[in-house]
């Protein structure tokens, strides 16, 4: 009998060792999708961040910007803008964080922004911490902001003033496109995770840097829901 059974014993050997190098195989299957997937998201987080060249990123950095307009469904996108290139409107929608510069009608500049604290509806009045909506136009730029460098909007229109005085509050003011204080700057584009300002429009600061220097005073800006 026990020479009958020893095949049977290495038979079911042969299959235990043949279910763990299975299991192995399976487990580093998992772990190497689990590192994909890692990879993946550090390349995105790094992308969404501005560290990683164009094209790592599927753009071509050496391509003339000009002559190659973005869509506005890109992403923030990366490489240099001609140095004489200067933004003529800029559009902000609330709903999807996006700040788009635009040259004579065409995108050129997308920027993912935080907003105000309470970033639904329009501003209504002074400290409801929102971001205002409507048509104005860029009237300030200050180079020594406590949040590195701004560009004023000319929030209160009349329209805004009416609103508030109905309400019998004042409508507020300063609001600004502006980039990060030092004592956070560090934190880049990880910023934008949350909704912080007082209604502001928030920016890194080599974004800002960007905005600062080609937009001009004047600048038409519209701000939608």
């Amino acid at each position: 009998m026990a020479n009958l059974l020893l095949p049977s014993s290495r038979l079911l050997q042969a299959a235990a060792k043949a279910e763990i190098r299975t299991s192995l195989y399976k487990s580093r299957g998992l772990i190497l999708a689990a590192c994909l997937v890692w990879v993946v998201f550090v390349l995105a987080a790094l992308r969404l961040a501005g560290g990683i060249p164009g094209k790592w990123a599927g753009k071509d950095t050496d391509m003339a910007v000009a002559s190659a307009f973005l869509t506005p469904e890109e992403e923030y996108p990366q490489g240099s803008l001609p140095d004489e290139l200067s933004f003529t409107s800029l559009v902000l929608e609330k709903s999807k964080r996006r700040l788009t510069a635009y040259v004579k009608g065409k995108p050129v500049r997308v920027y993912l922004v935080a907003l105000g604290e309470q970033p639904v509806g329009r501003k209504e009045f002074q400290g409801d911490n929102k971001t205002p909506e409507g048509k104005y136009t860029i009237n300030d730029k200050n180079p020594n902001s406590a949040y590195y460098k701004n560009v004023g909007i000319s929030y209160p229109n009349r329209t805004d003033r009416e609103r508030a005085q109905k309400l019998g509050k004042p409508p507020g003011g300063d609001i600004k496109i502006h980039g990060l204080a030092p004592h956070f700057a560090e934190i880049g584009a990880a910023h934008r995770t949350t909704d912080w300002t007082y209604g502001c429009i928030a920016v890194t600061n080599p974004e800002m840097e960007e905005i600062y220097t080609r937009t001009p005073l004047g600048t038409p800006i519209e701000i939608r829901p």
